[in-house]
């Protein structure tokens, strides 16, 4: 290595250590601010909160270093122009192309570094905010907790305080809670007008202490229908009533720390490749059991002419004009509640057919980013190292406005296919790289800007451009002494 590859380098890293740790800051700062909120007053400690949002945080590298190399690389190259370097190496006989050739092997190296780290680091931390998670909730329950809201991650009940204080948020107000059964179990709904959560003896259950309130129960189990409208809703009030929860499969899953669940975020890409061989296969078996009763209820005439071996032409069981007037409007009225029932059950089925494809969709391109994400820092530093050298201005000032618009960019597009992606308007394969493919053809156009020199944000160039113009519009002024 050369002493000229050295400084160049040398003059890199300086801006880009610095960058990099103050973008990390403010995007662990959005972490922290959307985050603290539920975290807060729950009774942990400074080290688990900062830990857990640590956890949370390196997931914002894959975002950070892309950025952080655009502007690092403007700002290297916009002080080699501005201290006319650039315009001595040109001058030695030293070519843009062989200034820039150490800088693009060391981003290259590092879009290495960071498909290592997303594929192999960034999920066990993912990983590991979940199972610190479920361990937040076996020790201090109510932190899962959101007053006014109903929660399913107890199992078999629905939840739903109305206040919730204390130092350590074990005071309630406003109990509801409703026993999660068929509609020919036994049904169960406790309410109350306060409790509080207690330590109970076993981990594996939550303890809820509850005071003045009514347990409603339903005992309709193994009773026929006509029986069960018979059945009179039973009521107990209680003074003080003590209600152990099963906590124990949050509890279960947060002990096995080290074992990659079947969340897609915690695999790595060949993982990711097999949970998308079985997620299709289910999926398949989802849409056919979706789609056969639709079929079955449509199709019946179809289906009699396929399985029928006879070569005739088969007649219709009778024509609707051949029929008298009540018996038409019993046809046509049965063929309207058909349609209608038919109509209900597909915008039914919509719903579901939208939560499969989005899922599949989403998988798809989380494992993509692993690698566009290393691609789109090549793309930036291009795209950097030729602004850079084209502006001739280094610093905080001009470089970092280009930067933040040239990411925004970026950032939308990536939220916009993303968005028409997961309502499968959008095939995610493709959109994963529609952000590099779209700002790829403009890095070599910059970069070909820059290697012939181009006055790209020469100022009287566009004066010069718009002048004709302005003058055939604008009426010639007379010197001030003859006025």
């Amino acid at each position: 290595m050369k002493k000229l590859d050295k400084y160049i380098i040398k003059t890199f890293f300086g801006p880009f250590l610095f960058i990099f740790s103050v973008l990390f800051f403010i995007f662990i700062v959005n972490i922290i601010w959307t985050q603290m909120s539920q975290l807060t007053g729950k009774g942990l400690t400074y080290w688990e909160i900062s830990k857990f949002l640590f956890y949370l945080g390196i997931n914002v590298v894959s975002m950070v270093l892309p950025l952080t190399i655009l502007l690092s690389s403007i700002m290297t190259f916009g002080d080699f122009g501005e201290r006319y370097e650039l315009a001595a190496m040109k001058a030695a006989g030293i070519s843009l192309v062989r200034v820039m050739m150490p800088l693009f092997l060391t981003v290259s190296i590092l879009s290495g570094i960071l498909f290592l780290f997303s594929n192999n680091v960034i999920p066990d931390f993912q990983r590991k905010a979940k199972n610190m998670m479920y361990n937040i909730i076996s020790s201090k329950p109510a932190i899962n907790f959101t007053p006014g809201v109903f929660i399913d991650q107890i199992t078999g009940f629905s939840v739903k305080f109305d206040k919730i204080s204390g130092e350590k948020s074990e005071k309630l107000e406003g109990v509801f809670l409703h026993k999660n059964a068929s509609p020919y179990d036994d049904q169960q709904t406790i309410i109350a007008k306060t409790g509080k959560f207690a330590p109970a003896a076993d981990r594996n259950y939550l303890k809820l202490i509850l005071y003045n309130g009514f347990v409603f129960t339903d005992n309709i189990t193994n009773k026929p229908y006509e029986e069960r409208k018979k059945q009179p809703n039973q009521s107990i009030k209680f003074d003080t009533l003590v209600y152990h929860f099963d906590i124990s499969e949050l509890i279960n899953n947060a002990i096995e720390k080290e074992k990659i669940t079947d969340d897609y975020r915690f695999q790595t890409y060949s993982e990711v490749n097999e949970t998308l061989v079985k997620n299709r296969k289910g999926n398949i078996v989802t849409l056919n059991s979706i789609a056969s009763p639709v079929i079955s209820q449509t199709n019946n005439y179809v289906e009699y002419i396929d399985r029928s071996k006879s070569k005739d032409k088969i007649k219709e069981p009778y024509k609707i004009d051949t029929l008298k007037s009540p018996k038409k409007l019993e046809v046509l009225y049965a063929a309207y509640n058909k349609i209608e029932s038919l109509k209900t059950s597909i915008d039914s089925n919509q719903n579901a057919i939208n939560d499969t494809i989005k899922t599949h969709n989403k998988i798809v391109m989380y494992q993509q980013r692993i690698i566009s994400y290393s691609f789109t820092c090549i793309i930036f530093f291009m795209i950097g190292a030729s602004l850079g050298s084209i502006i001739r201005k280094g610093g905080m000032g001009l470089p970092v406005v280009i930067s933040i618009i040239i990411f925004i960019i970026f950032y939308v597009l990536n939220l916009s296919v993303e968005n028409l992606s997961w309502k499968g308007s959008l095939n995610p394969y493709l959109a994963a790289w529609i952000p590099n493919i779209v700002l790829f053809p403009f890095s070599i156009w910059l970069t070909y800007k820059a290697l012939t020199d181009s006055q790209l944000f020469d100022i009287e160039k566009y004066k010069a451009l718009f002048k004709p113009l302005i003058e055939r519009f604008s009426k010639p002024k007379e010197h001030e002494r003859y006025q």
